[in-house]
Order: structure tokens, then C-alpha cells, then sequence
């Protein structure tokens, strides 16, 4: 059944001379478009009041339980404007499905995928003009950010009674101006992610919170990125503070780390499997220790690294740096092809075999 959706638009939306200023150089989380959608829910009503309505702060108790127990879930996506004007969107079923099993963890209602899908599109067809048009090697892009939390007024510790679900759109300029760049990623050996049993598989706000304070670790060390080790041996890679990890060796074959219910399950990550399967790369998901990371380096067994995520696609791993050391990775061609046909296929520059594109407009 089709959701059904209000549309109140906003009287006072950026003029064409300010969304041009805007759009020529978003940068990434900056600015936001003119409308926000809300949905919200209770044990009676279900899902109720969908609505699109002009983007503006939101009012809350300070008694929201969201603020004391961090009930709340998030994806991150993206609408792209193809060359014949048409707007679409990328695997959005998987990101709403996503969700779903985050929602289960935190103790959420479920959104249906159809719903969160039609949502985002409401969305982004309201604000169609804040979709900005891209060329090979600009890709501009509006990112969509679906998130939902516990929004009732109540200092209990039990799932919340009452749940907002809202997305709100940010024009993104090009991840790396200039061109791809390798980074420099630290390896925390102080601190973890996530443990067994607990919220590391699920897209929420508490995973990126208690990753910050390596971050900064990894900024105090001249590095762009940290990486994290699992809980219990403290030997095996998991993932970087926000994207996966893929190794590449000499024979062409590719590792990634197994999802072991303490890695997300990027959609990027899901779709570099499928595509490098296409260019006839073997592709291992198991447990891979920080020792074969080093040794396969050193030894020339491992000949590319590279992370993938939404904001940058793919980005490749130039140096692992520890206290006491560091190997220093080639720049490799599988990461930079599995990149670019990847986003040919976003922007409509290839064809999408797999189905991926999602038609918003």
C-alpha cells in the first residue's frame, strides 16, 4: 500500500543566485535543501503523519529519550543527476533494509523498505533543483540522510513509545578535489569498535561516537583515518571508523573482512563484491589479522589496499601507521577501475547490469 504523504512547501526556499553559489561548491554536510520529511510512531497509530515540510530546527523535551540512551539509527545515500536530467538513486532497498535490521537492534519499529524508499523520493522530489549535475570527474551529488529516533519525552530506560523517522538532503561536492588521494590510516591498538553481541553490524549514531576518540588519536599522528581491531583477540581487522577494508595480492585475488556482526554491512562494501567478481577477481570475505596486513606489504604479497564507503567510493590505503612503525602500500589499478565503473554506473555513464538504479525522476 502507498504511503500517504503531505507536501507543504516551504514560502522561503534559496533563491536560483543562492542555490547556483551553493551548488558550485557544496563540500560535504554543509548546506541543507529547503524541505525535510518526517514520519512518526506509536504502539496505536503505527506510522502516521508523513509529511515533506520546510527544512527547520526541531522542537524537543529535554526529557527526549534519544538524548539519555542514544535510541536512534541513520543510512547514508545519495540521489545523482544523469546527464539527460533524469535523478536517481543507488541500491535504496538495501540501504532500507539496512535499517530494518538496525531498527531491530535498537529496540525500533520497523519502517518497511517500500515505505522508506517512497519517503526518500518524496523527498527529493520536492528539492529536485538542490540535485546537482555532475561530469566525469565532478561528482556532485545530493547526499540523503534517513534517520530515526526515539522521540518521547521520558526518562525510563525501555524502548521509546514514541519515534520519529525524518530525512533530511545535502548537496556533496567531489570527496577528493583534485583527484583521488592515498590516505594514511593509524592502527588503534588502545581502543575497539565494537564486541561480541553488541551494536557493531547496525548503522547508529553510538558506533560513530565511541570511534571519535581514536580518530582523534589518528589526527595527532599526521593520519586521515583509524582502523580497528576486534574485541576479543585484538589481532583481526575489522573496519576503518566509517568504511571497509579490501586487500588485494599478487594473483588478483581480494580479502575483505568477514562480517562477523561487528563490521556494517556497507552497501558499497556488498557491491565491490559483485562488481570485482565481474572483472574476474576472487573474492575471500574471512577474518584477516593486522600480522598478514603488515607481512603481506612488506613482502610484496599484498600489492593495493583500499577502503570503500558512500561519501568517497573508494579510497586507497597509502601507509598503516603504528606506534613504533609503518608499511607503505602501492598504488594499485583494481581499486581505481573497481572505482570508476562503479561510479560510471551511479552517474549513468555505464550500463547497470546489476540493477542497482533506482529512478526517482
Amino acid at each position: 500500500m502507498v504511503m500517504d504523504i503531505t507536501t507543504s512547501l516551504s514560502a522561503h526556499k534559496a533563491s536560483d543566485e543562492r542555490l547556483a553559489e551553493i551548488l558550485a561548491d557544496p563540500g560535504f554536510g554543509n548546506y541543507f535543501t529547503d524541505h525535510m520529511l518526517t514520519i512518526e510512531w506509536t504502539p496505536d497509530q503505527g506510522w502516521h503523519a508523513a509529511r515533506v515540510e520546510p527544512y527547520g530546527p526541531l522542537s524537543l523535551d529535554p526529557a527526549t529519550a534519544v538524548l539519555h540512551y542514544a535510541q536512534e539509527t541513520f543510512e547514508g545515500m545519495k540521489a545523482y543527476r544523469h546527464a539527460d536530467g533524469s535523478i536517481w538513486s543507488f541500491r535504496p532497498e538495501a540501504n532500507a533494509q539496512r535499517m530494518l535490521r538496525s531498527s531491530h537492534r535498537l529496540a525500533l519499529p520497523v519502517l518497511e523498505p517500500e515505505d522508506f524508499v517512497q519517503a526518500v523520493d518524496a523527498l527529493v522530489t520536492a528539492d529536485a533543483r538542490w540535485v546537482p549535475e555532475a561530469t566525469e570527474g565532478n561528482e556532485k551529488s545530493l547526499y540523503l540522510r534517513p534517520f530515526m529516533f526515539a522521540s518521547e519525552a521520558f526518562l525510563g530506560v525501555r524502548p521509546s513509545q514514541h519515534v520519529t523517522f525524518m530525512v533530511i538532503a545535502s548537496p556533496a561536492g567531489s570527496y577528493f578535489k583534485g583527484g583521488v588521494k592515498p590516505v594514511r590510516i593509524w592502527l588503534t591498538e588502545e581502543y575497539t569498535r565494537a564486541g561480541r553481541g553488541g551494536m557493531g553490524a547496525a548503522k547508529t549514531g553510538g558506533n560513530y561516537a565511541s570511534s571519535l576518540v581514536a580518530q582523534q588519536e589518528a589526527y595527532d599522528h599526521g593520519c586521515d583515518q583509524v582502523v580497528f581491531l576486534d574485541a576479543a583477540e585484538g589481532k583481526y581487522v575489522e573496519e576503518l571508523g566509517g568504511m571497509n577494508l579490501y586487500f588485494v595480492y599478487a594473483d588478483g585475488h581480494i580479502v575483505t573482512p568477514a562480517l562477523t556482526g561487528t563490521i556494517l554491512e556497507g552497501i558499497t562494501r556488498a557491491s565491490i563484491i559483485e562488481l570485482a567478481g565481474k572483472l574476474g577477481h576472487q573474492v575471500e570475505e574471512r577474518r584477516f589479522s593486522i600480522e598478514e596486513w603488515k607481512s603481506g606489504v612488506e613482502s610484496g604479497e599484498i600489492v593495493e589496499v583500499f577502503a570503500c564507503g558512500t561519501a568517497a567510493v573508494v579510497t586507497p590505503v597509502g601507509e598503516l601507521v603504528w606506534e613504533g612503525g609503518s608499511v607503505t602500500s602501492p598504488a594499485g589499478e583494481v581499486g581505481a577501475t573497481i572505482r570508476k565503473q562503479l561510479v560510471d554506473i551511479q552517474f549513468g555513464r555505464a550500463d547497470d547490469t546489476f540493477g542497482w538504479l533506482h529512478r526517482i525522476l
